[in-house]
């Protein structure tokens, strides 16, 4: 007797893995940390990327590895590089801006990194439909190009300033 049995077949991203990267625990972990808490009466939302965020030092820092658990598991996943670059891009600018104080922070909970860069990797997976237009790899490089120029000029220019100045206060210090 001949059994005949037809494969199930699953969708992208929804086999029933109860693995530390699945799409349920990155799904709860970027809620936990970009929107878990609600002020009540509003829509304004808020997570533990944003309380944490207030700490004075070390805040944004901590905010910054926690996200990196995003970063590791679309990596282990096997998502685009370019679609990587774009997720550590948006991490950085948490980070960075989220070190000013007060506006930092509250550029922290509206920026929502996590949240992003977990659409990112679905989109890129197949999991989700793409929330804009698919976006090419080439244009992701550019993108992640023009925001390392940008970041470069913002070292180098401070860098270059200090040494005008340096020039010109050791030529006037030489004169007398």
């Amino acid at each position: 007797m001949a059994i005949s049995a037809k494969p199930e077949i699953l969708a992208p991203g929804s086999k029933p893995s109860g693995g530390v990267f699945s799409d349920r625990n990155l799904d709860r972990l970027s809620h936990l940390l970009d929107d878990f808490i609600r002020i009540p009466g509003t829509s304004l939302r808020f997570g533990l990327d944003g309380i944490v965020g207030f700490i004075p030092g070390v805040g944004d820092v901590a905010g910054g590895l926690a996200s990196c658990v995003l970063i590791l598991a679309a990596w282990v996943r096997g998502v685009p590089r370019a679609t990587l670059a774009r997720m550590m891009l948006n991490v950085g600018i948490e980070t960075a801006v989220g070190s000013l104080p007060v506006v930092g922070d509250l550029f922290d909970i509206w920026f929502r990194a996590n949240r992003r860069n977990y659409a990112l990797m679905t989109q890129s997976l197949g999991i989700a439909a793409p929330a804009e237009k698919p976006r090419r790899p080439w244009t992701d490089w550019l993108l992640l190009s023009a925001a390392l120029l940008v970041l470069l000029g913002l070292i180098l220019l401070p860098l270059l300033l200090f040494g005008w100045i340096a020039a010109h206060v050791l030529s006037f210090v030489k004169m007398r």
